[in-house]
């Protein structure tokens, strides 16, 4: 194990090819250490090892203790759970120029596990050797160790530096005679051991399938429980309690975690490691500490009661001195914990709620049929639900009401607690067959106050301010663009996009138990590399392993046959590459975002901004009298008007600086008021406000006609957005106080015009019926103004009482048929 052997390495980063001398004990240690590591990483108290080398100038063997004989085998690492010391005791070793005999170590092997696991019978039991083939060995009784092997029921596993291996395509030249008859040994030795018990590999292929990403599995302890069906308190007789086991069946992995470590400044204690040349680090630990933000308490106390102090977490290095910022630290028994509820933050001194008096068992709340679960609702873990092992009448039960599930095609509702007191659980019930063996299977399903449904406008279908559908539009996909997308979505079909199988038709590209977690394996494996090589820089890190990457790429296949489909979709969409802008620096200031209700169609962009009717914009040709006290200020160019033409994107992106020259003086300009974003042009009641610019409009006196127009606009354009419901009751609002206006301003006209366009909306096919549904429940006084009604203030109305009448009840939702019977004006 001495020889010297050259190990080749990852490719550099400019793509050369490296390589390593090392010998073949250091080569065969990073396989035995990377076992080991396997142990260590999973963490079971049933994952034991011990190391036995053989070709050692001394001997200590439990057999040699005993007996004598056995010379140059010794058991270095005691068998037991691993542990970083064992890793850096095999370290330690180097090779020697003293033979040793395999077998003299295997036979070691199978007596020292035998006595260590004497009272431990259902342990698995693994040998794996690990040799170069080289050393001599005595095979007389190899077939007593065999049978000693079968009994005991251990497996083994010979592992060889540059065996020959076909897999591989490798095969060792100029072997020496003596590895041959070994080697040839070796195979027939693990083939006489009984089927899954032997095993014959190169280092090389072991190396390579240490690197094989496996799930880690573990054996959930079973725990007992009741499942119950009905109220075992109340009805006793009607309800039924069956014993049963509860274990995980799917758990979450995740990466391992990392430290954070600094390079600590040599002191005295650390000159013996500075001699050496070793560096010293120390692991960064986190400290919280808790601030009260002070420096905002007098402007909160002049606006009113003050707030909640907001309380922070700051890192040790983020912290500054409380005398600059106002900041006052306090001490966490201070503190009260708080949980968050909705906006605020609902205070528990105790540190938790009173628990609910809970039992521990599942309860069966009801059954639904399978089609009917939303598959986005289950949430968390799987688990498994078995009948006692011990009791054969829960046995049957269970049985029975799985089987009895499984055939209808339902699912349980359950309500799971599972410790005495604790909190419960909503989760469904899953009924599972399997030859032999019925089972539940339980997943957490979230409580009604967890779910939320968000609602958003259609995709196919716009409706515009007017309440129009629209046909034709940039964002409504044509016909053709439409059956582009379709060819291209089946082209692109991975459900035979995979290997043939034995009948030769093909298979699907993705398998979910085939696709490992990147995140997980591969910080795995640069843990396991750099525990094992001694330097990172002269070992690095090998490639991830193939069965890792392979579906990080679509197969060529599939991207081979959808080319033609993807230029269909370039053609039928008029794809372009959009160059790249160079980034603007944006100004200070808090950018006030736009009312949720006046937002454009889909992503429209708002158009070019347009001139005020009442405002004159300044021309070239103005003659413009001086002021001597504005003989500093700017000239108002066309360029520099208020009233531009460029949209906002364009002002962003295309704008230039102005030029800083003094131009010539311009005449004082009366102030106006700022545009209302929220208000479309030409109106003066906007759709962020409407109630409040309506009533401001009419204390001016001229302008109610328009008020009255406007408002209703407003009205059936809010009422015929997506989302409507979230404003339903101000719209309501904003109809009464505008039919009071009407009734008072003699506008009946416009009032009945506005409620049958209303109507109108509401019962078209894509219409707010909903809302239309609250005015009929308020009945006659939010119907039409009717001549009765118009008399009572001064004022006319061409529609009769019974009109008015029939238009509260529901019998103004008959078909236009029923409605010509009852003698209605041709626009109700």
């Amino acid at each position: 194990m001495g020889a010297t052997r050259t190990v080749e390495l990852p490719d550099g980063p400019k793509g050369e090819t490296r390589s390593v001398e090392m010998t073949k004990l250091e080569w065969s240690l990073q396989f035995v250490k990377m076992k080991i590591q396997e142990m260590i990483f999973n963490g079971r108290k049933t994952d034991q090892c011990g190391v036995i080398i053989f070709g050692a100038e001394e001997t200590n063997n439990i057999i040699n203790d005993k007996n004598g004989g056995y010379k140059h085998v010794s058991e270095y690492v005691p068998i037991g759970q691993p542990n970083a010391g064992t890793l850096a005791k095999l370290d330690e070793l180097r090779a020697s120029e003293t033979a040793g005999d395999p077998i003299d170590a295997l036979i070691v092997g199978i007596e020292t596990q035998d006595i260590y696991l004497e009272k431990k019978r259902t342990w698995t039991r693994k040998i794996v050797l690990v040799t170069d083939g080289e050393s001599p060995m005595e095979i007389e009784e190899w077939e007593a160790i065999v049978k000693k092997m079968s009994g005991l029921n251990i497996s083994l596993t010979v592992v060889g530096v540059d065996f020959d291996d076909d897999e591989l395509a490798y095969h060792e030249e100029d072997k020496p005679a003596i590895k041959r008859v070994n080697e040839s040994f070796y195979s027939r030795l693990v083939s006489a051991l009984p089927d899954g018990l032997g095993l014959l590999g190169s280092l090389e292929h072991a190396l390579l399938t240490l690197n094989f990403p496996h799930i880690k599995e573990t054996k959930s302890a079973l725990l007992s429980t009741t499942l119950r069906l009905g109220d075992v308190e109340v009805r006793e007789n009607e309800a039924i309690e069956i014993n049963v086991r509860t274990a995980k069946c799917t758990s979450l992995a995740r990466a391992a975690s990392w430290k954070k470590f600094f390079k600590k400044d040599n002191g005295e204690e650390d000159i013996q490691d500075e001699e050496e040349g070793k560096a010293v680090f120390k692991e960064v630990k986190r400290r919280t500490e808790y601030i009260i933000d002070r420096s905002t308490e007098e402007e909160e106390e002049e606006k009113g009661p003050t707030t909640q102090d907001v309380l922070m977490d700051v890192d040790e290095e983020k912290s500054v001195a409380e005398e600059e910022t106002g900041l006052e630290k306090v001490e966490k028994e201070q503190l009260v914990r708080g949980y968050k509820y909705g906006s605020t933050y609902v205070p528990c001194p105790d540190g938790q709620f009173e628990r609910l008096n809970t039992k521990k068992s599942i309860e069966v709340c009801g059954f639904f049929q399978r089609k009917n679960l939303n598959r986005s609702y289950p949430m968390g873990e799987i688990s498994y639900v078995y009948a006692s092992p011990s009791s054969v009448p829960d046995q049957l039960a269970f049985s029975s009401i799985v089987q009895a599930m499984f055939e209808k095609g339902v699912l349980a509702i359950a309500r799971m607690v599972r410790t005495e007191g604790g909190d419960p659980k909503m989760g469904i019930l899953s009924p599972i067959v399997w030859p032999n063996v019925d089972v539940l299977l339980w997943v957490q399903m979230p409580f009604a106050d967890d779910v939320r449904h968000y609602t958003f406008p259609s995709l196919t279908t716009l409706v515009s301010r007017s309440g129009e559908k629209i046909t034709k539009h940039p964002y409504i996909p044509t016909e053709e663009q439409l059956e582009a997308m379709d060819n291209f979505v089946d082209a692109m079909d991975l459900m035979e996009a995979g290997d043939k199988n034995e009948t030769g038709a093909r298979q699907a590209w993705f398998d979910t138990r085939l696709s490992y977690n990147p995140a997980i394996h591969r910080t795995k494996q640069a843990q396991f590399h750099s525990a094992v090589v001694s330097d990172i820089t002269s070992h690095p890190l090998p490639p991830p392993h193939p069965e890792l990457t392979k579906y990080f790429d679509p197969p060529k296949r599939v991207l081979k046959t959808a080319k033609q489909a993807l230029e269909e979709c370039q053609a039928a969409f008029k794809v372009k590459e959009v160059p790249k802008r160079a980034p603007k620096a944006r100004k200070d200031g808090h950018v006030h975002a736009q009312d949720q209700d006046e937002d454009m169609i889909l992503l429209d962009q708002k158009g070019p901004a347009r001139k005020r009717p009442d405002v004159a914009s300044p021309s070239k040709s103005q003659a413009v009298n001086v002021s001597p006290s504005r003989a500093g200020k700017k000239k108002v160019t066309a360029d520099d008007s208020e009233t531009e033409s460029e949209s906002d994107g364009e002002l962003l992106l295309e704008s230039k600086p102005k030029s800083k020259t003094p131009g010539l003086p311009t005449p004082t300009v009366s102030p106006e008021p700022e545009p209302n974003v929220q208000r479309a042009p030409g109106r003066i009641i906007g759709n962020a406000y409407p109630l409040k610019d309506f009533r401001q409009n009419l204390k001016q006196g001229d302008v109610v006609t328009k008020a009255v127009e406007d408002l209703g606009v407003v009205v059936r354009e809010i009422v015929g957005r997506p989302f409507a419901s979230r404003r339903k009751d101000e719209m309501v609002e904003c109809l009464k106080v505008l039919r009071e206006a009407c009734l008072r301003e003699d506008e009946t006209d416009a009032w009945n015009g506005i409620l049958r366009g209303l109507k109108q909306d509401c019962m078209g096919k894509n219409g707010n019926k909903d809302f239309w549904t609250e005015l009929q429940k308020l009945g006659r006084p939010m119907s039409l103004i009717s001549s009765t009604d118009a008399k009572h203030v001064g004022t006319i109305s061409d529609v009769s009482e019974s009109a008015a009448e029939v238009h509260s009840s529901d019998q103004y939702f008959s078909t236009a048929h029923d409605s010509d019977k009852l003698g209605l004006p041709s626009g109700y």
